[in-house]
């Protein structure tokens, strides 16, 4: 239904975003609309996590990550009220010289009749507030 991706240069190492990027329970604290966070379970290899989302309308879902450190994070769609599907990613390139090349993507479908505010908040319109909301996290850490 809805696909996006986004490629930035962020002048922070690659440690530090992938660092960022697992740290799923800090997510309330600098991600716009996470409202709560359950991390299920959590290992170097992956983890499953509960996100609590309030965009206009408050819902849950769970997604299954797979980790690649430093370079990458993926996940798929387990379960939950909103989503029929949420496939992504996160792709990190060290650029050297404490750059890295960032790209998330986000393949999002939803069940029943949704608002187009909202696929249009969760995809296009919120994407580059959260890439800065990710990069100043990383370089303040």
């Amino acid at each position: 239904m809805a696909s996006v991706s986004r490629t930035e240069t962020f002048d922070v190492e690659i440690e530090k975003i992938y660092n960022v990027i697992v740290d799923y329970n800090s997510y309330p604290d600098f991600v716009d609309g996470v409202s709560s966070i359950n991390v299920l379970e959590q290992t170097e290899s992956g983890a499953r996590v509960e996100y609590g989302l309030n965009l206009i309308k408050k819902f849950k879902y769970i997604l299954s990550l797979s980790h690649q450190k430093p370079t990458s994070v993926s996940w798929e769609f387990e379960s939950g009220d909103l989503f029929k599907k949420n496939n992504g990613s996160w792709e990190l390139v060290d650029l050297g010289n404490g750059q890295t090349e960032v790209t998330y993507s986000l393949d999002v479908d939803v069940k029943g009749f949704v608002p187009k505010s909202i696929i249009s908040k969760l995809t296009d319109s919120s994407l580059p507030a959260m890439m800065k909301s990710y990069r100043e996290r990383a370089a303040s850490n």
